[in-house]
């Protein structure tokens, strides 16, 4: 296998794995009422913002989200845009149809819901299933079904200046029974 063919596989596998909590989110979360709990909230009706504060812990269906901050904001068409802050903010969400969960984290993340765009900064990392990738910075637009990853002088377990991605196999399925191995 050549160099461009391997890293060509590993970028693929890393940008299939980023898929963000949208493409494989259990689709009743979006339907399920938003649960907030912080240790204070200031509302803004005219800028349409709330700012939660301290040990703030979002529930919405199988979607938990921990920050130390989380700034949520309604655009003119009725968007939501989101802004979690923390050392760091945490989310993790059941994968549609799988008994697997996604998971991430950084100093920062950010949610767009006009584009449906999730963007991860500062010791970010995102992990589906027992596939990990690492960077200073994580993006996915889910309606673009593009990725973007990149390194960082201070990605966790990275080295330096390097994005990081461990992919496990894929399990293999055993051939139906009943098919013959000899072609007779």
């Amino acid at each position: 296998m050549t160099t461009l063919h391997r890293g060509h596989k590993l970028l693929l596998a890393a940008t299939t794995l980023l898929f963000s909590c949208a493409a494989f989110a259990e689709s009743a979360d979006r339907d399920k009422p938003i649960d907030l709990e912080a240790d204070n909230v200031v509302v803004n009706d005219a800028k349409k913002t709330s700012t939660y504060t301290g040990n703030v812990i979002l529930t919405q269906g199988t979607l938990i989200i921990h920050a130390d901050k989380l700034v949520v904001r309604e655009d003119a068409e009725g968007f939501q845009h989101s802004t979690s802050y923390g050392n760091p903010t945490t989310f993790r969400q059941k994968m549609e149809g799988k008994d697997e969960y996604m998971q991430g984290s950084a100093q920062r993340i950010e949610y767009d819901g006009r584009m449906d765009k999730v963007q991860l900064y500062t010791k970010a990392w995102v992990k589906r299933g027992e596939d990990i990738v690492n960077g200073e910075y994580i993006m996915y637009d889910a309606g673009a079904e593009y990725a973007e990853v990149i390194g960082g002088s201070t990605a966790s377990s990275a080295p330096k200046g390097r994005v990081r991605a461990v992919i496990q196999p894929k399990k293999k399925t055993p051939p139906a029974s009943g098919s013959t191995a000899t072609g007779n």
